[in-house]
């Protein structure tokens, strides 16, 4: 089956670095876009980035425009998520997600989380 792994969290202060991962097995990783979204406390999921299949196209969320920079490496079946600058409303569970179907980037910032396979997230928490 569909899995996807995230690692890379951990606690930081304001204004550093952090890169998540995510590791996907039990599919053909070139063949599917992948994304990152987040959830904060008593707020809903919400969609921090995306990128094609091939990693030549990219799409971020307004509120991550300029900090955040999502890439993959598909001969390791590995997306990942660099996080620069990070404020205190960056603190949240960050989870990995690949679409079901053939999704684009795009189209993965507003379909339902049934249309994607979801990591178990892992926790960024950014101290002021």
């Amino acid at each position: 089956q569909v899995q996807l792994e995230e690692s890379g969290g951990g606690l930081v202060q304001a204004g550093g670095s952090l890169r998540l991962s995510c590791a996907v097995s039990g599919r053909i990783f070139s063949w599917y876009t992948m994304g990152w979204f987040r959830q904060a406390p008593g707020k809903e999921r919400e969609f921090v980035a995306a990128i094609s299949r091939n990693g030549g196209f990219t799409y971020y969320a307004d509120s991550v425009k300029g900090r955040f920079t999502i890439s993959r490496d598909n001969s390791k079946s590995t997306a990942y998520l660099q996080m620069s600058s990070l404020e205190a409303q960056d603190t949240a569970v960050y989870y990995c997600a690949s679409p079901r179907d053939m999704s684009t980037a795009q189209d993965m910032s507003v379909r339902g989380e049934d249309n994607h396979f979801w990591g178990q997230g892992t926790q960024v928490t950014v101290s002021s």
